[in-house]
C-alpha cells in the first residue's frame, strides 16, 4: 500500500481569471530604500565617477541637487587631492635622499600607489550601497567644502 501525502491548501487563493499570484513586499521594505525612479543608472554612475580622481568633478557639476552624490564626489576629489599631496611630498623627499636609498624605497610609491586604489574601490563599493566611507581627515576636511 502506498500512502499518499496530505495535499496541503495554498496560502492565499489564486487570482481569478487564473495565472501566477506574486504576494506583497513585506511592510516597511525590509530597512532597504530603492533609489530614487528615473535615473538609478545614472546616479550609479555619478557615485563611481565621484571616485575616480578628476571625474569627480563632473558629478559635482552635474547632480547638484542630489546631496548624497554632492557629498561622495567631494569626499572622492578630497581623497584624491590628498593623494596627489603625499605623492609630491614622497617625491620630493625621494630626491634629497642618497641614491642608494632611496632606490631601495622606491618600493613605498609602489605602496602608496595600492593604499590609494584600495581606498578608491572601498568608497565606490560603499557608494553603491548607499553607505558613507570616511577616511579620518580627509572626510572631515571634505565635509567643510
Amino acid at each position: 500500500m502506498s500512502a499518499m501525502p496530505p495535499s496541503i491548501p495554498p496560502s492565499s487563493p489564486p487570482p481569478p481569471g487564473g495565472g501566477s499570484y506574486t504576494p506583497p513586499p513585506p511592510p516597511g521594505g525590509g530597512g532597504y530604500t530603492p533609489p530614487p525612479a528615473g535615473g538609478s543608472s545614472d546616479r550609479t554612475l555619478m557615485l563611481v565617477l565621484s571616485y575616480i580622481g578628476l571625474l569627480a568633478l563632473i558629478p559635482l557639476l552635474v547632480k547638484k541637487d542630489d546631496r548624497d552624490v554632492q557629498w561622495h564626489a567631494k569626499n572622492g576629489l578630497a581623497i584624491f587631492v590628498a593623494y596627489i599631496i603625499i605623492i609630491i611630498a614622497w617625491n620630493i623627499l625621494q630626491y634629497f635622499l642618497p641614491s642608494s636609498i632611496g632606490c631601495a624605497l622606491s618600493f613605498v610609491g609602489c605602496g602608496l600607489w595600492i593604499g590609494y586604489l584600495v581606498i578608491i574601490v572601498l568608497g565606490i563599493m560603499k557608494a553603491t550601497k548607499g553607505e558613507r566611507f570616511r577616511v579620518p581627515g580627509i572626510s572631515d576636511f571634505a565635509d567643510k567644502m
